[in-house]
């Protein structure tokens, strides 16, 4: 939309144009006019002697690409502004030709200048002026004061915008009827000039892949509006009828690629024009058009794409069984374009149990599809074929129960009882290990004893059979008794037992000596 503010006029435009030559201008960069004053992003033509007679132009094109500003005044020659002049400068803003012998403004004139925000054309000698050059630009202000326009029906698009709520301010202007009357343009009123309008048959286009559907379109307007229909990117096969009212367009062999496309009817006339849209929906059966083996990402994930309207629903099947989804096995959609869903079966932590075949199923009511992958994600453990792929990874393994229902969490190991289980056995073993050291001690220092006892200040004499608990079952020492030149034999006696509670039931023994003659 525009809105109707005015600018500062020349005086402000003469004091940018000293600033530009304080600090430094190249006339001669863009080829400027002898009229003319040129920087690399400005142009003003503003002198009156010799003039212009056209739009100026750049001599090669990519010097007017920085240009923003064209501020031209006081050039009674120019009288129109052309196709492809102002095209030259794509970067243009502001645009000001004011106070000259201004005609014409071509309906492709701006065609280029998508960047155009302001515009004034005040005091020339236009008569007459399109909608069409201005339609495609975002406009803030387009000034269009003490112009001499016709009263008629194409500029009647000036007193349409003056009389929306948009504009705040309006200008003053008028045009001159058949008898030279000047009359105000809010006043101005044309017979059979109407803005059009255009309305369809059907606003929610609905049609199953394959067939064909037919769309109406009812304009009215004065003059006669012209229709177009605007099918961008269709691909079905369509042909239309614009030469009756209303007008038709036919869609044959609907394809499932131009679901969600938007179909739009324009009426224009030389007041104005109108638009109605809508969308297609095409209706047709699921089509899985991607599916690969799984890949590790943050969780192991099968891909797919599937496409189908409505929404099809999605059933995996593991080994041809139907698979219970869980909080660690479950179907995830990512990405919808349309009537088509990107997603993955994500796995969280798989192990060998999960490896093997898996199928997807897309459905609805019309019709269905299937797909099927292989999935390994790591060796059985022991098989000799390798190791199991990132075994850091793995707190817990995916059980059967998760290929059927998921919900059990009764046989899961968690890796505190675990860690549990361990220190136990750390324990024992420290106090088995403990109390075979001390009887080891203990039978040392009796068999250090029994060698040098008869030596003592006591004359300790050894006799008889040892017996005892310790870590092994029987030890034989021989010893030589010194007075009878005999032998003793020194038997120790254990009961050890091999499990968790060894510690609990062991004990230390009495020693018994027993004399052993030497011949048995």
């Amino acid at each position: 939309m525009v809105s109707w503010r005015r600018r500062p006029g020349p005086g402000l435009a003469r004091l940018w144009g000293l600033c530009c030559l304080v600090l430094g201008c190249w006339p001669s960069a863009l080829g400027c006019p002898a009229s003319c004053g040129c920087s690399s992003w400005r142009i003003w033509c503003t002198g009156s002697s010799p003039g212009i007679a056209s739009f100026p132009v750049p001599q090669r094109s990519a010097e007017g690409d920085n240009v923003t500003e064209i501020y031209i005044a006081n050039q009674p020659n120019l009288e129109s502004i052309n196709d492809n002049e102002v095209g030259f400068y794509v970067g243009l803003k502001n645009l000001t030709v004011v106070d000259s012998g201004l005609r014409f403004v071509s309906r492709h004139a701006f065609v280029k200048n998508v960047n155009l925000q302001y515009i004034n054309l005040s005091r020339n000698k236009l008569s007459s002026l399109s909608k069409k050059p201005f339609r495609h630009l975002g406009l803030s202000d387009l000034i269009l004061v003490d112009n001499p326009f016709k009263c008629s029906c194409e500029i009647m698009w000036i007193k349409k915008f003056q009389e929306t709520k948009f504009y705040t301010e309006t200008q003053d202007l008028y045009c001159i009827d058949d008898n030279n009357k000047k009359t105000a343009l809010l006043d101005m009123k044309v017979p059979n000039c109407d803005l059009p309008s255009a309305n369809l048959s059907n606003y929610n286009i609905t049609v199953v892949e394959g067939k064909s559907i037919t769309l109406y379109c009812d304009t009215t307007g004065g003059p006669p509006p012209n229709v177009s229909w605007v099918v961008t990117n269709l691909v079905s096969n369509h042909e239309s009828d614009t030469n009756k009212n209303p007008a038709s367009l036919t869609i044959k062999n609907v394809s499932s690629m131009d679901s969600g496309l938007e179909i739009s009817c324009v009426a224009e006339n030389i007041v104005g024009e109108d638009q109605a849209s809508a969308e297609l929906t095409v209706f047709f059966a699921p089509n899985i058009t991607f599916i690969e083996s799984p890949t590790p990402d943050h969780h192991w994930c099968i891909p797919f794409t599937v496409k189908g309207n409505p929404k099809p629903t999605l059933q995996w099947f593991y080994e041809g069984a139907v698979l219970n989804e869980s909080e660690y096995i479950c179907t995830k959609i990512h990405v919808i374009n349309q009537s088509e869903y990107h997603g993955c079966l994500q796995l969280d932590n798989p192990t060998h149990l999960n490896n093997g075949a898996y199928t997807l199923l897309a459905k609805n009511d019309y019709g269905e599809d299937e797909k099927r992958v292989d999935a390994h994600f790591m060796s059985v453990p022991g098989d000799g074929n390798g190791p199991i792929l990132d075994p850091d990874v793995y707190e817990y393994e995916t059980t059967p129960n998760d290929l059927g229902d998921a919900t059990n969490n009764s046989n899961q190991i968690t890796s505190t009882d675990v860690s549990n289980k361990e220190n136990e056995d750390s324990i024992t073993v420290y106090v088995v290990v403990g109390i075979a050291a001390l009887v080891c001690t203990g039978l040392v220092i009796t068999l250090i004893i029994l060698k040098f006892g008869r030596h003592s200040k006591f004359g300790m004499k050894v006799h008889g059979e040892v017996k005892g608990v310790g870590l092994v079952d029987q030890i034989w020492l021989s010893l030589q008794d010194c007075d009878n030149e005999e032998q003793v034999m020194v038997a120790v006696n254990s009961d050890v037992h091999n499990n968790s509670t060894a510690s609990d039931n062991n004990r230390l023994g009495f020693v018994l000596f027993h004399k052993i003659p030497l011949d048995g």
